[in-house]
């Protein structure tokens, strides 16, 4: 198996981080990577969020929360398998994740009120 290549968590800037996540599909799919919390195929993580979108514009998604420090990918024969680089996140942008989780709790409840 092959892994691409990511930054360095180090050299991730929190205006690129921001700037990733102020998509609604790249932010559901980051909550629904949390959420998976190990490897996982993009498009089987979007599953349940009700999010459709094609293969190019899932490959697009995910290459800029790569080159954001959010996600890791690694190649399994023709799949791309993405997970959430929690502890190297949580370590550079303490509580980013779970300000994300608690958001996402926050609206969950909101609805069902």
């Amino acid at each position: 198996m092959t892994e691409v290549i990511e930054p360095a968590i180090e050299t991730v800037t929190i205006d690129v981080v921001l700037s990733a996540l102020a998509d609604p599909v790249r932010l559901t799919l980051v909550r629904a990577l949390d959420a998976a919390g190990d490897w996982t195929c993009g498009s089987d993580a979007l599953r349940d969020t009700g999010v459709t979108i094609g293969k190019s514009t899932l490959s697009h998604h995910i290459k800029v929360l790569r080159h954001a420090g959010l996600i890791r990918t690694r190649v399994d024969g023709i799949r791309r398998l993405v997970t959430l680089r929690h502890d190297e996140v949580e370590q550079r942008f303490p509580g980013l994740l779970a300000m994300l989780r608690d958001r996402d709790t926050a609206r969950a409840s909101a609805s069902t009120a």
